[in-house]
C-alpha cells in the first residue's frame, strides 16, 4: 500500500514540475512578446525622429539626405531585413553626428535644441530595449534546451525565439560623455 502512495506522490510531483515548467515557458514567451513590442516602438520612434530631423532643414542638405534615406529604409523594412536597415540607420546617425560641431550647430538653430533632445532620447532607448528583448530570448532558449522540454514538447507550437542583432551604437556626440555643452 505504501508503494502505491509513493508512486502516486512521485507522479504528482512530476506532474507539478512539468506544469510549472510549461507555465514558466509561457511566461517567458509573453515576456519576449512584450519586450519585442517595446523594441519595435523604440526603433519606430528613433526612425521617426530621425526622419523628422532630416526633413526639418536644420541639417545641411547632404546630412539630411543620408539621414532621410536611412530612416525611410528602417521604417519601410520588412521583418527579414529589419536588423540590417536599423543597423544602417545607426551608421547614418554616426556619420551625420560624427563631429560634435554638428550637434552644436543643431542646438544653436531655432528648434534644434528640442530636436536634438528628442533624437538623443530615442537613440539612448534603443540599446536598452534591445538588451531587454535579447535577455528574454536568452532565458527562454535556456529553458527550451532542456531535454524534458524538448521531448514532451512543453513549448507547444511557439517558434524558437530569435535575438534581434543590430548595430545600435550611438553617435559619440549624442551620448552623455560626448554631448556638447
Amino acid at each position: 500500500m505504501t508503494t502505491w502512495i509513493w508512486a502516486l506522490a512521485a507522479v504528482v510531483a512530476v506532474g507539478l514540475y512539468l506544469s510549472w515548467t510549461a507555465g514558466r515557458l509561457d511566461r517567458l514567451h509573453a515576456r519576449i512578446d512584450a519586450a519585442r513590442a517595446a523594441l519595435d516602438a523604440q526603433l519606430l520612434r528613433r526612425a521617426s525622429v530621425s526622419q523628422e530631423l532630416a526633413t526639418s532643414t536644420l541639417l545641411d542638405p547632404a546630412a539630411s539626405i543620408v539621414l532621410h534615406q536611412a530612416a525611410h529604409a528602417a521604417l519601410q523594412a520588412d521583418e527579414d531585413h529589419r536588423e540590417v536597415a536599423e543597423s544602417e540607420l545607426s551608421q547614418a546617425l554616426r556619420a551625420v553626428f560624427a563631429e560634435p560641431e554638428q550637434a552644436l550647430a543643431l542646438r544653436a538653430a531655432p528648434g534644434g535644441d528640442e530636436a536634438l533632445h528628442d533624437l538623443t532620447a530615442a537613440v539612448r532607448r534603443v540599446p536598452m530595449a534591445r538588451r531587454f528583448h535579447n535577455d528574454a530570448v536568452r532565458a527562454a532558449r535556456a529553458v527550451r534546451r532542456h531535454r524534458i522540454v524538448r521531448y514532451l514538447r512543453l513549448a507547444g507550437h511557439a517558434p524558437f525565439p530569435m535575438a534581434f542583432e543590430m548595430d545600435d551604437e550611438a553617435p559619440a556626440s549624442l551620448t552623455p560623455e560626448g554631448a556638447p555643452q
